[in-house]
């Protein structure tokens, strides 16, 4: 269904307009409609909040962003770069979330007892959008996020978006941002969906209420150095996560705990820390925000799956694919002794992809790989999946959705 608006809202903004559902939606006074512009999107109950009439037409099309930004795409970074809109959808105490509505993206407004503020009760995911050539966008796995924050959500005690919910409020929130994201090539839009317990709660108790939130940013390089190997220090003193605790789910006390380790190899010219298990402080664990994977021969090891490590949609994506390619992959426990004999080690995540590794130090000791160069299984395993995501190669894998 199509649905066109008063041309009095016409300004130098566009938004996605939702099926009126048998009553009115509206806009952000902030906000405002172009006609002509569209946005191609299944049906969603989404609302939209504050005063403009709709009247159903007969196409499944919608409202889209077109009017280009001043960014100089070659430059970007790794930073928030403010958006148009971000989505917003809440529930309460019977679990059940409400219908979502795009707003103007900026800040929110919480209780000071909010459980998130208070006790941590949250959770994040990231993924990215990415512009083909033929101008349209695709989105990668983003199913796989969904199921993701559903599993970290059961274990911190929070009720999370079905994955329709989850899928359908990305494709809105990225499509209503669609110019912000970058020409093929040059960067992808990041999406970063966050559920957290915005309801008040004193005493130390699941909150009443939730919200999920989208927003938006694009983003280049997460390294500076690009596609280029970093330098990693192994942590010996801290641990990222302990059996039992939650290492292994995208809770936002995660990432705090890191931060002193890191600063510390920062300030001592590391590019970030490896992390190893807080049991027997021998086995490779992840890096701060990134997987790990040795190289040997033609044999690609990781640290398996147990608890204290994020299961990365990203890692299991360069593990399907490097099979895919011929290389026996391994999951299990990798001692620290491994990398000092390792012919390539490289990290993956959403916003590195796959980040090649060019030193390690452990107890004093660097240990360089290649010549510190880019390693040819990290180069093959980088292309290989960039080359999907961004539209360039044929998805045999069915990983990817096209938007529009």
């Amino acid at each position: 269904m199509e649905y066109a608006f008063s041309p009095q809202l016409h300004t130098n903004r566009t938004i996605l307009a939702p099926p009126c559902a048998g009553r009115r939606p509206s806009f952000p006074a902030t906000s405002s409609l172009k006609t002509g512009s569209r946005i191609h999107l299944p049906p969603s109950s989404l609302n939209i909040s504050n005063g403009a009439v709709c009247r159903a037409v007969t196409s499944p099309t919608y409202l889209e962003t077109t009017e280009a930004t001043e960014i100089d795409w070659d430059n970007i970074g790794f930073g928030l770069v403010p958006t148009d809109y971000m989505y917003d959808m809440k529930c309460s105490s019977d679990g059940i979330f409400a219908n979502g509505e795009l707003k103007k993206f900026g800040p929110i407004e919480l209780n000071p007892s909010a459980g998130v503020l208070n006790y941590g009760q949250g959770l994040f995911e990231g993924l990215k959008a990415y512009r083909k050539e033929d101008g349209s966008i695709l989105l990668f796995r983003p199913e796989e996020n969904a199921k993701r924050m559903i599993d970290g959500a059961s274990r911190m005690c929070m009720p999370a978006p079905t994955v329709e919910q989850f899928v359908d409020a990305v494709k809105m929130t990225v499509l209503a941002n669609n110019r912000w994201v970058p020409p093929t090539g040059k960067g992808s839009l990041y999406v970063r969906p966050l559920l957290m317990g915005s309801g008040a709660v004193l005493g130390l108790a699941p909150a009443p209420e939730y919200t999920f939130l989208i927003f938006v940013s694009p983003v280049g390089n997460y390294f500076k150095e690009g596609l280029a190997p970093i330098n990693l220090i192994v942590e010996d003193e801290y641990h990222r996560a302990t059996p039992g605790g939650t290492g292994g789910v995208k809770t936002i006390g995660n990432y705090a705990s890191v931060l002193k380790a890191q600063k510390i190899a920062k300030e001592k010219g590391y590019s970030d820390v490896l992390y190893l298990d807080a049991v027997h402080n021998k086995y490779l664990e992840e890096v701060s925000s990134c997987n790990i994977f040795v190289v040997k021969g033609n044999v690609i090891s990781t640290p398996e799956i147990k608890g204290t490590i994020l299961p990365g949609i990203t890692r299991k994506s360069i593990i399907d694919v490097a099979r895919s390619q011929g290389f026996q992959v391994e999951e299990r426990a990798v001692p620290v002794e491994e990398l000092l004999d390792a012919d390539e080690v490289f990290c993956t995540g959403t916003a590195v992809v796959v980040s090649p590794v060019g030193s390690i130090t452990y107890l004093g000791k660097r240990v360089e790989y290649g010549n510190r160069g880019v390693g040819v299984v990290s180069q093959q395993l980088y292309s290989a999946l960039t080359s999907l995501q961004m539209g360039l190669a044929e998805d045999h894998m069915g990983w990817t959705v096209q938007l529009n």
